[in-house]
């Protein structure tokens, strides 16, 4: 029997085909990129709103227990530690003290009376300033 040999060059694929299918991803990436990023970006926002409502309501259960809010002495840290002069804790509120601290690595914020209700908690957002845009916005439980 005869072996089949194959022309040289015959195999594989030609440049121009591999310049198009480099195109074709260069555009994708162009179009998706940008959304992806904006995506990953809002999600550390997305974290801190739901994570400011979960530390407002470990306040909630906290105010059923010892009748009144931490104090601004106590802190937040007060959901997950007793405080001295607290008879009544049925605590820990929060797993650990990492659940006090927001998407950026700074501590929530709260006061009471809050602005927006009977206690607020809030992030400063990436900068850790009042005010702010994009991830630099503060993030609240309102």
């Amino acid at each position: 029997m005869a072996s089949k040999r194959s022309r040289p060059g015959a195999a594989g694929f030609t440049l121009l085909e591999l310049l198009v299918v480099l195109a074709i991803l260069g555009l994708l990436a162009a179009i998706v990129g940008p959304r992806v990023i904006k995506y990953l970006g809002t999600s550390k926002s997305q974290t801190a709103r739901v994570q400011t409502k979960n530390i407002a309501a470990s306040l909630e259960l906290f105010l059923l227990d010892a009748n009144r809010y931490p104090t601004a002495q106590e802190g937040l840290i007060a959901l997950v530690k007793p405080p001295a002069n607290v008879p009544v804790w049925n605590g820990p509120y929060l797993p650990d003290e990492g659940a006090i601290t927001d998407p950026w690595g700074n501590r929530y914020h709260f006061r009471t009376p809050g602005q927006h209700g009977d206690v607020d908690v809030y992030s400063l957002g990436s900068d850790n300033a009042v005010g702010g845009t994009g991830e630099a916005k503060d993030v609240g439980n309102w």
